[in-house]
Parts: structure tokens; sequence; C-alpha cells
């Protein structure tokens, strides 16, 4: 009962608190969007590129769903021993761990070399003086069921140091107000040559996307070995060997060696007080802190700014879901966000509503696809015999639900005239459609009806 009551009183505490939060922590993608969608679909990459340490996979960000979202979806396949080069994006991206472990390092300008080698260690003499064996800024742990923040512009970086593939999905915010280039998204890689990679896969598009795919490149291609010579005080040869030219290895090397950086030890972030010490990550995996949760039905688990205090920056949110075999989540909508749903385990029946009343989406979406909902758009799902996961990457630093059924839902809220008047219905019925519900958001598939379509 006490876990019931307090599930209720989340949600309610969440719902009342829309008003509070508006104009504040928004994205910009829902305001300007292209959303007079008629007909949403589960989507899988379109294009592909493959490195010698993993896959890199996109979906098409100029389908109208993504185009109405103002994001672009993408999952990286690293294999073990697999480093992602540094690069950093022209907008916010909010990344989850769907498989695997390993380390990563976000570089954030102006930031303390905050690891440095024992300084019992010989220094070295280079050109222009002498240096300790190795500095740099933070690195982090990664597992499953990590949510990663990264602010637009801040270079980052990724490397498997486990023993199976580490997969990651992201979602990158392109009409965040971060961004003030257009919605294309855009990698700036600070190593490797993917061009030669993207021309390799040109014939592997697994749909024919539309517009531009993914644009990414090596920044110092573009300047002069002399400049960078000059820039990093080195000679020429070597200023030469940070373009990557001859690099046929993609985005995604294999490291021969284990990679010598200097460990975190596993902590728990603190309180944040600056950009620099600011948390970065945050797991989600754990059920027993779920926000919403049916031992019956399925559970609920939510970032947003309050837990998650960078998503501030980002204006983005996350949420993970899971639902029992033949389970209902309540018809609902965001108030205030866009939702972009990838499946993780299983399959489920969604059904999608336009302000129109048309059902833009009425189908089956199992694991590895991607649904866009927009703002405001009525969604309900079902899970199948197996049941269903999913994450969902929101708009909005603090994305805000209102449901259709159930105790804290509109449905419930009116007054029982109306409901009976509204839709030409005895105030017996309209009880039974006010209170039949107890629950709050996850309902039982007592009865089922997953296979009627």
């Amino acid at each position: 009962m006490a876990r019931t009551f307090f599930s209720a009183l989340s949600l309610v505490l969440l719902i009342s608190s829309a008003s509070a939060y508006k104009g504040s922590g928004g994205s910009a993608s829902w305001q300007k969007g292209e959303c007079d969608i008629t007909r949403i679909n589960a989507q899988e990459p379109s294009f592909r590129v493959e490195s010698e340490g993993g896959v890199s996979e996109f979906w098409d960000h100029n389908s109208e769903d993504f185009q109405c979202a103002g994001v672009s979806f993408h999952r990286h396949i690293i294999r073990t021993r697999g480093l992602m080069l540094p690069a950093y994006h022209n907008a916010p991206v909010l990344a989850y761990v769907l498989q695997g472990r390993g380390i990563f390092g976000v570089v954030i300008s102006g930031c303390p070399e905050t690891f440095e080698s024992p300084q019992q260690q010989p220094e070295k003499e280079v050109r222009g003086g002498k240096f300790s064996t190795d500095r740099h800024q933070q690195i982090e742990y990664l597992k499953q069921g990590d949510v990663i923040a990264i602010r637009a512009g801040d270079a980052h970086w990724t490397y498997n140091n486990g023993d199976e593939e580490l997969v990651i999905v992201v979602v990158q915010d392109n009409s965040n107000n971060a961004n003030q280039l257009d919605q294309n998204p855009r990698s700036f890689l600070l190593a490797g040559n993917p061009e030669i990679a993207q021309q390799q896969e040109q014939m592997k598009r697994f749909r024919g996307s539309r517009g531009q795919q993914h644009e990414m490149g090596n920044i110092f291609r573009g300047l002069s070995n002399e400049i960078l010579a000059e820039a990093f005080d080195v000679d020429e040869e070597t200023a030469r060997k940070l373009k990557s030219e001859k690099d046929e290895r993609g985005p995604i090397v294999i490291v021969e060696k284990e990679l010598q950086v200097i460990k975190p030890p596993f902590r728990h972030n603190g309180l944040e007080e600056t950009v620099c010490s600011a948390k970065i990550r945050e797991n989600i995996n754990n059920p027993s802190r779920a926000d919403i949760y049916n031992p019956q039905a399925g559970r609920l688990s939510t970032v947003n700014s309050f837990t998650f205090p960078l998503l501030n920056y980002l204006r983005l949110s996350f949420a993970k879901a899971v639902l029992y075999r033949n389970a209902i989540m309540a018809p609902h909508w965001l108030t205030n966000a866009h939702s972009i749903m990838y499946i993780t385990r299983g399959e489920s029946r969604v059904q999608v509503v336009n302000h129109k009343g048309q059902a833009v989406f009425d189908g089956q979406v199992r694991a590895g696809q991607v649904l866009v909902v927009p703002q405001n758009f009525a969604v309900v799902k079902q899970a199948n015999e197996e049941g269903c996961e999913w994450v969902e990457f929101q708009t909005n630093a603090n994305a805000m639900i209102n449901t259709l059924s159930g105790r804290t839902s509109a449905m419930r809220g009116l007054p029982l005239d109306v409901v009976a008047n509204a839709y030409q219905i005895s105030r017996e019925e309209a009880e039974r459609i006010k209170y039949s519900r107890q629950e709050t958001l996850f309902f039982s598939g007592s009865r089922s009806s997953y296979a009627t379509q």
C-alpha cells in the first residue's frame, strides 16, 4: 500500500508541477519542428558506418517524425578493446548504455586535469620543456543502464574494456537552443578519417533515406601542416599525422594493447557545484529506484533535472519502462516534450493519435526500432505475451505526463455530470469510466487486446 500511495503521489506531483516549470526547461525543438503529421512509422537504421572497432548506425533524421521532434538517433556497437575516437557535436547529446561496460571521458575547456600519473615516475624531455608521464581530465566508468549527458561542443571519447560488445543508443537534440547551426546533425572528430569509411558503406544503406546523412569529419584536415606544427610546437611530420589522411580504421578503432589511462576509483558523485565537477552519468537500471510501480503490470523510472542537474543545460530528460505480459500503459500524453521511444526487449502494440483524432500509428514496435511520439499526441502501449521494455529520450529537462484513465487521470478530475453529458451516457456509466481503474499508470492485462487490430 505504501508503494502504491507513493507512486500515485509522485505522478500527481509531476503533473501539477508542469505549469510551474513552463518555459524554463523546454527544448526549442517542440517549438520549431514541423509536426503536421498524419502518419508515424516505427523506424530502423537507414545508414551505417563500419569501423575496425565496431559499427555506427544512423536513423534517417530527414524523416517527418525526426524533423518534428528536432532530433537525430544513432546506435554505436563498440567491440572489445574498441575506442570511439574523440569528437564533439553541434547539439547536446543524451546516451543510454544498452549492453556492456567501459570507460569514457568528457573534456570541458578550462576545467582542471584532475587525473595525474604518480609523481615518482620520471619526467620525459620534450620540445619546449618537460612533462610528467600524463595528466588528463576526468574519466568515468560505464555500465549497462547508465544515462550519459554531454553538452554541445564538449569533446568526448569511449573505450570498451569489457569482454562483450558495448552498445550505446544516442539522441542528439539538434533543435536545442545550444545549437545555432541548422538542424542537420554534425560530428566534429578530433582524429580519424570517417570519410573513407562512409564511402565504403554507401552501398550498405538499409533503406533509401532522403537528404544528407549524418555529417562528420576530422577538423585538423582543414588546417595547414605549418599552422598545426606551430600550434602544437612539434615538427611538420608529427603535425601531418593529426590529419589521419591515410587512416582507414573508421571512427571506432581497435587498441592493440589495453588502453593506458589513469582510471578513476569506483565512487559516487557528490554535490554538483560547478560544470567541471557536475555529475555526467546516472544509472537507471535498479528496479528499486522506480518512480511508478505496479507489481502486476510494470514500472517506470525517470531521470530529469531534479535528479540529474546537468540535464538543465541539455534541456532533455530520460525514462525507462518495463511492461509485464499483456500489461497496458495508460493512454497518456506528454504536455511539454516530444518522446523518442526505443524498444530494448520484446514487442509492444502502440497506438498514437494526433490533434485531428487520426490514428497516425497503430502497429507493433519490436526490439531495435524507434518510434517518435510528438508533444501532446495521445499514446497507449500494450506489451505482448513476453512483456516489453523500452527507453524514452524526452525533449524537455522535466518532461510531464498526463493520463486519460486511472486514478490520477484527466477523466478522473472531471465532474460526473460533465462526463455523462459529454459522452451522452448515464451517470452509472460515467461512474464506471471514472472509477473502475484504481491504478495510476500501468494496468494489468486481464483483458488482453494485443492480438486485436
